[in-house]
């Protein structure tokens, strides 16, 4: 029995998903539970370090334990958790049950990549991560709709017991339709699981595919943190607009991933990689100059971004694949250690966003910075990859 992809997808998406959900509901929490808006803030930033740091324990265990146990104690405690921010009575504890929440969600996005990674060749594990991938960048576009909804019609609280619940759907079907992939005369002892990042750590061409493919992906998360600034406060548009033009973004990405799916078997993966983060990075340039020729407008600013969303969605699965194939015998440590770098980078981005007082001239420079490091990671890794 193979793993169905719906289901993987599922359990990857309800990761990120929970990362943004919160967003609208900040103001009213902060009201309910007497918080500050730094205290409120840190729910949003511990989520994501918890997101990182917890793929770093999940890919090394799930290559010594195996797929399916890990996974199911991820999904645990990510419904645990969920059920436990609902009911918190002060901020510090919420913040506490986010970190938990998001060490959680961060087993799927693991381990739902190393098991694709197991049961596929190359080009079809490609088209499956494609579809994987783009639940990283869709979920916390979507997150902000979802949570806002729930939170005018039922509060703030209903979001984390919506939460809980997607936890609990996600253990009920993984229980009964996942299989073990991980094969049990491969899986290392104890003693091997930290050299596993070590041998990683060390291989230039992981390196390259991991920091470029944090790069090409999550970089857009400093997009989606500053969008409301941007349109509302400087482009003046109403607030009910502001979900839309992100929606357009992550309707680029989905543009993108289809195209890989059929991509992925007709050209070299590693130079479509490359040749898809360059669109990216051109779209990223026209951005950039937009603002800075202060001429800056809507279809200026959302033209690029749904082109720099393409590349995205092409780019990603490709370096992903990559990245987990450098060394077959650590496909779980590399599929953490990819995913921290994916997290990492846009943990970095989402920081940077809020520093100067243009957000749209700071948005473009990320952009066009992390577009040109993943260029230059991608040609590295392409060079020092062993054949």
């Amino acid at each position: 029995m193979s793993a169905p992809l719906w289901l993987l997808t599922l359990i990857t998406f309800s990761g990120t998903f929970a990362m943004h959900s919160f967003v609208p509901a900040l103001p009213e929490a902060a009201q309910a539970l007497g918080a500050s808006l730094a205290e409120m803030q840190a729910t949003m930033s511990v989520y994501i370090f918890g997101l990182a740091i917890g793929q770093l324990a999940y890919g090394p265990l799930s290559d010594r334990f195996g797929r399916r146990p890990v996974l199911m104690a991820g999904l645990v405690l990510y419904a645990a958790a969920g059920l436990a921010a609902a009911f918190v009575s002060d901020a510090h504890s919420l913040i506490v049950a986010r970190l938990l929440q998001a060490l959680g969600g961060s087993a799927g996005l693991v381990i739902g990549r190393a098991i694709v990674r197991d049961s596929a060749l190359p080009h079809e594990a490609g088209r499956r991560l494609a579809v994987m991938n783009l639940m990283i960048v869709l979920g916390p576009g979507l997150a902000p709709l979802v949570g806002g909804v729930l939170a005018a019609s039922l509060g703030w609280r209903s979001i984390f017991l919506g939460l809980a619940l997607l936890g609990i759907v996600n253990l009920l079907f993984s229980w009964s339709l996942l299989p073990e992939t991980r094969s049990a005369d491969t899986m290392p002892r104890m003693s091997a699981l930290a050299r596993n990042y070590g041998r990683l750590l060390v291989s230039p061409a992981f390196v390259g595919f991991a920091v470029g493919g944090g790069c090409a992906t999550t970089s857009m998360y400093a997009f989606l943190g500053a969008s409301p600034f941007i349109f509302m406060q400087q482009l003046h548009r109403p607030d009910y607009e502001v979900g839309l033009y992100p929606a357009i973004v992550m309707a680029g990405v989905w543009l993108g991933t289809v195209a890989a799916t059929r991509l992925i078997r007709r050209l070299p993966i590693d130079r479509l990689a490359v040749s898809a983060n360059l669109l990216s990075v051109l779209a990223s340039f026209v951005f950039l100059g937009a603002v800075l020729s202060n001429q800056l407008t809507v279809p200026l600013a959302i033209v690029p971004m749904f082109v720099f969303g393409i590349g995205v969605g092409v780019a990603s699965p490709a370096a992903l694949t990559q990245a987990l194939g450098v060394d077959p015998a650590v496909i779980g440590s590399a599929s953490g250690l990819y995913g921290f770098s994916q997290m990492g980078v846009g943990a970095i981005c989402t920081t940077l966003v809020g520093v100067g007082t243009d957000p749209a001239l700071t948005t473009a420079i990320i952009l066009v910075g992390a577009g040109v490091v993943g260029q230059v990671a991608f040609w590295c890794a392409m060079r020092r990859r062993q054949p």
